[in-house]
């Protein structure tokens, strides 16, 4: 697989007569993609259907005959003013009932069908102009589904649809009465038509009925994205991609991914750190100009997996953002540090965001590889630094790696629905578990809990809210050393207890009697170093101890290679038990340094420093920002 570089791009915004000029800067620059298109649809129809598509004709033969492969998006997450007035009751509604109106992007509710059929048509009269066209090498169908927190809609459009999903679903109000348990409460219902929305209820609404529209408005993710897709493929032999978001968990992108040929995802490592992490300040200030040392690599395991092998970058941060609650600048050699990180992990490309920085409107302080005055910015420098570096390298072949951690969505919205204690947060959870492993020097595939996890030694499926019998015995029957819990299998599909009681692993031989949530201040601290945070499991078992708590409480049981973890473990906890996993299955681990990651791929093995100070391993001098390819 050859790696590439490319870059997005927006022709729209610039006089037609400088689009040769930035054409061969980018090729200058050994760039080989440029993504345009997807905020276009006021420029394509700038009436209800009066077409002006002439202008993109001509940028896209510009880019094309200057060598570059272009990525089209399409326009969907923008729609523009005359389709607010055609379809005014099209936007989504918030959980408190407000409309998310016109002024902005991502203004539409993914259940309205009058949208939907809009999308539709756009999609269609891009792909029979544009499909055959030798320089559109890849479609990006929308942009970034579910960011700005647009997944879930409570409008009228979306409980129309959440009635009809129910009566499919369950076929009579009787057997979905029976589902949710609605006998609590007097909440039984007689029709489906008389089923609301979970939102503006006096207090907590069932757990099971917001699971059910947590999958819906997931479904509906899902079918917007097929609609386009099939169209596409209709018109066109271009591969297609969508550009998933960091720690977005709001529908599930490996179904998204079923119906695409590429997964790829908008990487923002400075505004990530402060705007999606629970990390203590000092840490955040360590990392402040860097970026968390696992937060990508975490995503691009996770999208790897949602490509099922095959995935970009589709947006690399080249400098200062715009929208987190602080905006540094990265530090010299970090925007080459995160190009080949994602080389490392299987990207196929990385494309910058954005060619030139704008002058104008909401994104207006976000940096690109150019100034607003065209003048080279610090980024460009380093993206011709890699670009040189991959014109020397050899094609990557990534191998399997020897441990699978699982990664489930509906497990994601069941403890949102449901945490029993505001810190107990499965994503958070998940990647702990992950940065744990990446600092013992070791690779992880990231997967969906439907997956042959033959020839991995070690799998790892932490709070996973259901598992069927076939998906648990999947993992067990792979030979390898196993690790469920904390709170895994503990519900139902239907979001109740099961019985028998959790987790319900076959030999294991152990039971939870009940569960505690606790106090930040309050760790349970376990014998011989460590403690249990946020979450703790009372365990019934015939099973070994390996860890308890001081007052003799087990913690972590094991029978043959299954073992069961039934808290949620500090870093110094959480070490002692992969360390001992590592061991039982035979994988070597390397203590990394602070801010130190590395990461195998085929022959090469890549070293990072996260660290703004230099760092030695193995005999390597690591500059601040350095990376070393072995």
């Amino acid at each position: 697989m050859k790696r590439t570089l490319g870059v997005c791009y927006y022709p729209e915004h610039w006089d037609e007569e400088i689009w040769p000029q930035d054409a061969a800067r980018m090729v200058d620059a050994r760039l080989s993609w440029v993504r345009i298109g997807e905020f276009a649809w006021s420029r394509l129809e700038p009436q209800a259907g009066q077409y002006e598509f002439d202008w993109l004709d001509r940028a896209i033969n510009v880019l094309g005959q200057a060598g570059l492969r272009i990525i089209l998006g399409t326009p969907t997450a923008t729609p523009p003013r005359w389709m607010a007035d055609k379809h005014p009751d099209m936007f989504a509604v918030d959980a408190q009932g407000h409309p998310r109106g016109f002024g902005s992007r991502r203004h539409y509710c993914f259940s309205h069908q009058g949208y939907r059929a809009e999308s539709r048509r756009i999609t269609e009269l891009l792909a029979k102009r544009y499909g055959a066209n030798p320089h559109i090498a890849a479609w990006q169908t929308d942009n970034e589904y579910g960011c700005h927190d647009t997944t879930l809609s409570y409008s009228e459009a979306a409980r129309d649809g959440f009635r009809d999903w129910l009566a499919q679903k369950y076929q009579s109000p009787d057997a979905l009465n029976r589902a949710w348990g609605n006998v609590f409460w007097s909440m039984e219902y007689n029709d489906f038509n008389e089923i609301d929305l979970p939102n503006l209820t006096v207090t907590e609404p069932n757990p099971a009925h917001v699971m059910d529209f947590r999958r819906y408005s997931s479904d509906q993710v899902v079918a917007f994205n097929r609609e386009q897709a099939n169209i596409l493929r209709a018109h066109s032999d271009a591969p297609l991609v969508h550009n998933y978001m960091g720690r977005v968990t709001e529908f599930d992108h490996h179904a998204v991914g079923h119906d695409l040929d590429i997964a790829s995802w908008d990487s923002y490592p400075l505004g990530f750190l402060e705007d999606r992490m629970e990390d203590e300040a000092d840490h955040k200030r360590t990392y402040a100009q860097q970026g968390d040392p696992d937060f990508q690599a975490f995503h691009h395991d996770l999208y790897r997996g949602v490509g099922r092998g095959r995935w970009w970058v589709m947006e690399q941060q080249p400098g200062p953002v715009n929208w987190a609650p602080v905006n540094p600048a990265p530090l010299p050699g970090m925007c080459r540090l995160w190009a080949w990180e994602a080389f490392a992990h299987g990207a196929e490309t990385v494309c910058f965001f954005r060619w030139r920085q704008a002058p104008f409107a909401q994104e207006q302080m976000h940096a690109g590889l150019l100034r607003p005055d065209s003048v080279d910015a610090p980024a460009l420098a380093e993206a011709f630094e890699v670009a040189k570096e991959l014109a020397d390298a050899p094609d990557v072949k990534m191998d399997k790696a020897p441990v699978a951690l699982v990664f489930d969505y509906p497990s994601a919205w069941a403890w949102d629905v449901q945490p029993q204690g505001r810190s107990f947060d499965y994503f958070r959870l998940v990647f702990e578990t992950y940065r744990g492993l990446r600092k013992l020097g070791l690779d992880i595939d990231i997967l969906p809990l439907d997956t042959d996890f033959a020839g991995y030694k070690l799998i790892l499926a932490p709070g996973v809210f259901h598992a069927t019998e076939a998906q648990i015995a999947a993992m067990i029957e792979s030979g390898a050393q196993c690790l469920f819990g904390p709170r895994f299998n503990s519900k139902t599909a239907d979001f109740s207890i099961p019985n028998p009681l959790p987790p319900g692993i076959p030999g294991l031989g152990v039971t939870v009697s009940h569960v505690e949530s606790f106090r930040a201040d309050m760790p349970r601290a376990l014998s011989d170093g460590g403690a249990a945070q946020h979450w703790l499991e009372a365990l019934e078992h015939q099973a070994e101890t390996v860890l308890q708590t001081e007052d003799g409480a087990p913690v972590l049981l094991r029978t043959g290679r299954i073992s069961y973890l039934g808290g949620w473990l500090d870093e110094h906890g959480l070490a002692r038990v992969l360390n001992q996993l590592c061991a039982d299955a035979d994988l070597e681990t390397q203590e990394m340094p602070e801010g130190v990651r590395q990461r195998h791929a085929g022959a090469e093995r890549f070293i990072f420093n996260y660290a703004a100070e230099q760092r030695n391993f193995e005999g390597h001098d690591l500059p601040p920002a350095g990376v070393v390819r072995d």
